[in-house]
């Protein structure tokens, strides 16, 4: 248990020039040196959200950022959350416990999920430099994993959905190293696929501007084109597609899905069609038969049950079906999913629920039933590593941040990197 003696908010931009909160939360330690026993935590915020997500509030005043504001946000976390918290003694899962029946609502809403995470990360991190320990040991040791690893990176290279202006339906276009490496050599891999396509682009004549994730957004005629110049790459980089790479792909189907606008039809605007649920399934089965596809995110409709399922009933023992929006790291619906069978896979997104804790349980249940865990980041990120400590503290298999480009992708990496060198040593 730690006493916390401050705690300090402020309203900071994100890497879409979009206001976020940064939280600093201070424990007692009788020591001189302050910033010994200090935690800081950026939020992250999506483009791309899930319906069921916990709420990040903003301050709603229309001539402040367009009403994207969280200065009174912050001011509330230090005058109304703060003076409850201040003196007390914590341990992660009671200061996670307390933000969550002071909010008293069933997403956030009232707090809101923003300002809950950066006091809950925040703290954690102020625990584990306070007991002198990585954030990734402190988790592992929050979630009882004795034996940490490093996750394998899922890379951006490609970004279309609400993430670019590139045309394209599909969200996210990544490539996934398959051979048994360490991360720095995965890692090594990705960059040199990454590169080359930049050139290939190039002598194309396509525009290798990036989008919100770092990953190219070219304006090209359809996702096979996009999927054919991504194995051009990689074979231009001395490897081969099904052996050393895979590729994955976040559908993110909920933003091309609108059934109070277009009945029950999925709108690809880069392919000019309209398909049923049974017609996107088709649609997907010859992109995986052709291109090696090994994992797809959020395939359809976060509603779409139904379709969910049947996606997973046909492809389920051959790729990752990953739930993103079908799940936003929410145990009740995580287990809903599981119960149905609607994919195998799930994806972590700390704020999409609000607490480190809350997030650690799904975590956990995944373990449980051999699901396999995906941590990501998201379209609006800061330079906060934590998704990095977090992966390698749950031992997940996988970790999306976005591309070899960005510094605030870059920087989750980097910290990969690091963690890497202190566990050899």
């Amino acid at each position: 248990m730690s006493k916390i003696t401050k705690i300090e908010a402020r309203e900071i931009l994100d890497s879409r020039g979009n206001p976020t909160l940064e939280v600093d939360t201070y424990l007692s330690a009788g020591k001189a040196d302050i910033d010994k026993n200090k935690g800081r935590f950026s939020v992250p915020s999506g483009a791309s959200t899930g319906k069921y997500e916990a709420l990040e509030k903003r301050d709603g005043d229309l001539k402040r950022f367009r009403g994207k504001g969280v200065k009174e946000l912050a001011e509330r976390i230090e005058k109304e959350i703060a003076p409850d918290i201040l003196g007390k003694d914590f341990n992660q899962e009671t200061l996670d416990k307390f933000l969550i029946e002071k909010d008293g609502t069933e997403n956030k809403s009232n707090l809101g999920a923003n300002a809950i995470l950066g006091i809950s990360m925040s703290f954690a991190k102020a625990e584990a430099s306070l007991t002198n320990l990585p954030l990734w040991k402190y988790i592992a040791s929050l979630s009882e994993n004795k034996i940490s690893s490093l996750p394998t990176p899922m890379v951006n290279i490609i970004n279309g959905g609400v993430h670019s202006d590139s045309g394209l339906d599909i969200q996210e276009f990544m490539i996934v190293p398959l051979r048994k490496e360490s991360f720095a050599e995965k890692l090594r891999q990705c960059d040199e696929v990454f590169q080359n396509l930049k050139k290939i682009l190039q002598e194309n004549s396509f525009s290798i501007a990036v989008g919100d994730e770092g990953g190219f957004a070219p304006k090209l005629k359809s996702h096979r084109e996009a999927l054919g110049f991504i194995e051009q790459a990689i074979e231009k980089s001395g490897f081969k597609l099904r052996e050393d790479f895979g590729i994955a792909l976040d559908a993110a189907a909920s933003e091309f899905y609108n059934p109070l606008v277009n009945g029950d039809k999925y709108i690809l605007k880069s392919e000019k069609k309209e398909f049923t649920s049974l017609e996107l399934l088709n649609y997907y089965k010859k992109l995986i038969e052709d291109f090696s596809i090994i994992s797809i995110e959020d395939p359809f409709d976060q509603d779409d049950w139904e379709g969910n399922i049947l996606f997973t009933e046909k492809f389920g023992k051959e790729i990752m079906i990953v739930g993103d929006d079908l799940f936003v790291t929410n145990i009740k619906r995580f287990e809903e999913g599981i119960e149905k069978k609607a994919a195998n896979s799930i994806l972590i997104k700390l704020n999409q629920v609000g607490t480190l804790s809350e997030t650690l349980e799904v975590i956990k249940k995944a373990q449980e039933v051999g699901w396999q865990t995906v941590i990501s980041h998201r379209s609006g990120e800061t330079e906060d590593a934590s998704i990095a400590h977090l992966a390698v503290g749950v031992s997940s298999k996988y970790i999306k941040t976005g591309s070899v480009s960005r510094g605030e992708r870059i920087a989750k990496y980097n910290e990969l990197l690091r963690i890497e060198e202190s566990l050899k040593e």
